[in-house]
């Protein structure tokens, strides 16, 4: 009876996470959805840009900013360097030598967190926006992130977002197609449960200094709703960068980024002071997907301890052996999703011994 319980609740739950509740969401979003408010108003923008050591990528993200078609005495770009040590500081200065719109701002080394807490308090414009340093955007983007404000109700704005045709085997890509798609639904819903750290924008008024651990793409949308406010997505707003080139590469990255998943989820209150709708959403994308690689070794194990005990088993086993080999042998989606869901399992082992840093490493090849 115990394998059976042991079977039946990961299998459901992983395919809740991973296939009913999206489905479930887009329904709901076009039965009952909530329309952002658009608006062709232009407030004024600081632009903020974390970066440590990114001498290979800033003159690039900073062009491309003063691009940017908005007018020009409505915004401004702070670069927080945090104790960059290679050439990023004198590209940065050489520019805003000419620019008066860019402004360097020399931070100690804390993690991009604490350099965008420091950069926000040295800023009055109303928006704050905030991009990485190795992404671009498109020129409309500004203007198509912010036209959102005009709905009252909103506090936070994330942009679309897409990669770089990728050199290797990583399929990032595909997984935020999909990622996209399940935003759009949430969003209409009311609000989304994460955001895109490339192209996000958040009202001053609404803005909080989070634990530099946390992230703002996994914190600022909930701590949003749970204010009374709303954080949607824009896919017009559009952002792109360069992935990693490999799955051994992203399976890294994403080792290090679910670290400061369990941390907020474990430690980030994330479920308080929800509405039903979005206690779902955040129950179901965020909690059990960041708990799919612990649901998937007790469905192989409860699976093998049932497999003599009727045909659904028997399938259910050779299913999983299935994409265990398929991954194996390279096929690019399944050794891509085993991989990620491996990620989840040693995040947390690592999390659970060693906690989480402030600092972050940037993943090879995404430069």
């Amino acid at each position: 009876m115990i394998a059976k319980v042991l079977f039946w609740t990961p299998l459901g739950a992983l395919t809740w996470t991973q296939l009913a509740y999206p489905l479930a969401a887009a329904a709901l979003a076009r039965l009952r959805g909530r329309p952002v408010r658009k608006g062709e108003s232009l407030p004024h923008v600081s632009i903020v840009v974390a970066a440590h050591n990114e001498e290979t990528v800033i003159e690039r993200r900073l062009r491309n900013l003063l691009e940017l078609d908005y007018p020009q005495d409505r915004f401004e770009i702070v670069v927080a360097s945090d104790a960059s040590t290679d050439r990023t500081d004198e590209i940065v200065e050489a520019i805003a030598d000419t620019e008066p719109r860019l402004r360097l701002l020399r931070c100690p080394r804390g993690g991009k967190v604490a350099a965008q807490n420091l950069a926000v308090r040295g800023t009055k414009r109303e928006i704050l926006a905030f991009s990485d340093a190795n992404a671009q955007w498109r020129p409309d983007a500004l203007r198509k992130l912010v036209r959102n404000f005009a709905d009252p109700d909103v506090a936070y704005v994330c942009g679309g977002h897409f990669y770089e045709a990728a050199d290797g085997t990583n399929r990032e890509g595909t997984y935020w197609r999909w990622e996209a798609w399940l935003r759009r639904s949430e969003s209409l819903l009311g609000s989304i449960t994460g955001g895109i750290g490339p192209i996000y924008a958040v009202r001053r008024s609404d803005y909080v200094d989070v634990d530099p651990r946390f992230g703002h793409d996994l914190a600022l949308p909930y701590l949003m709703v749970q204010s009374g406010r709303r954080a949607v997505f824009e896919p017009d707003a559009i952002a792109w960068e360069k992935p990693s080139r490999d799955i051994e590469d992203e399976y890294r990255r994403k080792v290090r980024m679910f670290e400061h998943c369990w941390l907020i989820v474990l430690r980030g209150k994330m479920l308080r002071r929800l509405g039903p709708t979005y206690f779902v959403e955040i129950l179901s994308h965020r909690h059990l997907r960041y708990a799919s690689g612990l649901l998937h070794l007790i469905l192989l194990a409860s699976s093998i301890a049932l497999v003599g005990d009727g045909l659904i088993y028997q399938v259910a086993l050779g299913v999983q052996l299935l994409l265990l080999l398929a991954a194996a042998l390279g096929v690019g989606i399944a050794r891509y999703y085993v991989l990620v869901t491996w990620a989840t399992v040693v995040s947390l082992v690592r999390y659970l011994r060693f906690g989480v840093p402030a600092v972050w490493a940037k993943a090879e090849g995404t430069r």
